[in-house]
């Protein structure tokens, strides 16, 4: 239960001090999540094959797949959820990836990797359920941002945490991701407890922002066919950016292995950090325009040239013009630059441009399971189709397509918006009294 000395501290408090408290609570409520997710992917398990398959290829699919599962049992579930229960679910979630983990562990391989799979299914709701208490207020840019970061800065970190404890502490790789995972709890618990004890939006926030709330299933269908174009480019877009992301996550350690820096353990960090930090920088000042549209068209070209960077600077590599470890971290800044408003702001700012009474959580997992979809495709497409090609060579070749593709894409996005808000506009002036669901269809 919130406790409500702190409730109405935040209520009452200064902007400053809200979203440093906002932004702690999410930050570090996701991060420990991301301990029972993906220190396992240091490991590289190169003792063990299945059908002649890497071990690792297989448990990597196997979490991939809960995980795009996840994300599709959440477009009802964290759609509809209230906010008494998020809490609760959050810890259970987490709570049932770690026993996952344990069982992992235990059970001989390869039965484990169903596991992997139990471990997935329920990680990919908690994004949603995270997200829900930050959505939706005048200051949710900066907020949203400061979640966002938890998945660049974490990826890295909590690999680090795995290999220390792989490589330090001398634990196997069976019992590295649940040892990790434990070291997270006590935290999460914590963290968990005060992300809960933050009130609702206030009614300015409604105002600048729209009123957020639960959408039930044949609102969530009318949401769908109102954007229907709009929403496909966008999910298509977000599909290449969560392919290539989840690949560069999960085969991180093959990669720098590739680059010759398998030993380095902090090159994980190293070169997560940097992009972190800029992309708060630059997400915190997209909170500084006030008008939506302004915000959306915005935000399309941000990814765009996100897209531009993965490939730029993945041709500057080849010409040996930059370091392995520059590289990594400007494709990583160019991915997130596209990943982030995603998973955070974009589909807020497009809930407000339209004065759309609904939740954010329900597009970004629209979006997010059509991702992960995207993310099983590129895993089966590499390793049970083009198993000879290098981890390296397929990530340089994925960097030149989703450039191409990933542009056009949201650049037909933006003049779709475009359209669609001088449109709405247009009707909004001639019916002024109906609801804005009605000047839309």
């Amino acid at each position: 239960m919130p406790n409500t000395k702190i409730s109405h501290w935040l209520s009452n408090t200064n902007s400053w001090a809200f979203s440093v408290y906002a932004i702690l609570a999410a930050f570090c409520t996701y991060s420990c999540m991301y301990a029972f997710r993906k220190p396992f992917a240091v490991a590289t398990f190169s003792d063990t094959s299945l059908w002649g398959v890497d071990y690792k290829i297989w448990l990597i699919t196997a979490q991939v797949l809960g995980y795009t599962l996840s994300k599709f049992i959440g477009i009802k579930v964290v759609s509809e959820m209230s906010g008494n229960k998020r809490a609760f679910s959050i810890l259970l979630m987490v709570g049932a990836a770690g026993v996952s983990l344990l069982l992992f562990a235990v059970v001989p391989a390869p039965y484990n990797i169903i596991f992997l799979f139990l471990n997935g299914l329920p990680l990919g709701m908690v994004w949603g359920l995270v997200f829900a208490y930050l959505e939706g207020r005048k200051l949710t840019e900066i907020l949203g941002a400061g979640l966002s970061i938890s998945f660049i800065f974490s990826s890295g970190f909590v690999k680090t945490v795995g290999a220390w404890v792989l490589l330090d502490w001398g634990v196997s790789n069976l019992w590295m991701p649940f040892v990790s995972g434990m070291l997270f709890a006590l935290p999460l618990i914590f963290f968990v407890w005060m992300l809960n004890q933050m009130p609702p939006p206030t009614p300015e926030d409604e105002r600048l922002r729209t009123k957020r709330k639960p959408m039930k299933k044949a609102e969530r269908m009318e949401f769908l066919r109102l954007f229907a174009p709009g929403i496909v480019l966008l999910v298509i877009s977000y599909a290449l950016l969560t392919a290539f992301r989840d690949f560069r996550d999960n085969f991180a350690r093959e990669i720098w292995i590739a680059l010759g820096y398998g030993e380095d353990v902090g090159i994980y960090t190293q070169t997560e950090l940097p992009v972190a930090l800029a992309v708060l920088l630059i997400m915190g000042l997209l909170m500084l325009i006030k008008s939506n549209a302004k915000a959306l068209k915005t935000y399309h070209f941000l990814i765009s040239t996100g897209f531009i960077l993965i490939g730029a600077s993945t041709f500057a590599f080849e010409q040996q013009w930059l370091s392995p470890p520059l590289w990594m971290t400007l494709v990583g800044l160019g991915l997130y630059l596209g990943y982030v408003p995603f998973n955070s702001i974009l589909f807020d700012r497009l809930l407000a441009a339209f004065k759309y009474a609904g939740t954010a959580g329900f597009m970004i997992y629209v979006a997010d399971s059509f991702g992960y979809l995207g993310s099983v495709g590129v895993l089966f497409y590499k390793n049970f189709g083009h198993g000879e090609l290098s981890w390296l060579r397929f990530f340089i070749s994925s960097a030149y397509v989703i450039t191409l593709l990933g542009t056009a894409l949201m650049i037909l996005s933006m003049l779709y918006f475009r359209h669609r808000i001088l449109h709405w506009r247009a009707k909004e002036f001639v019916v002024r009294e109906s609801s804005p669901q009605e000047v839309l269809a």
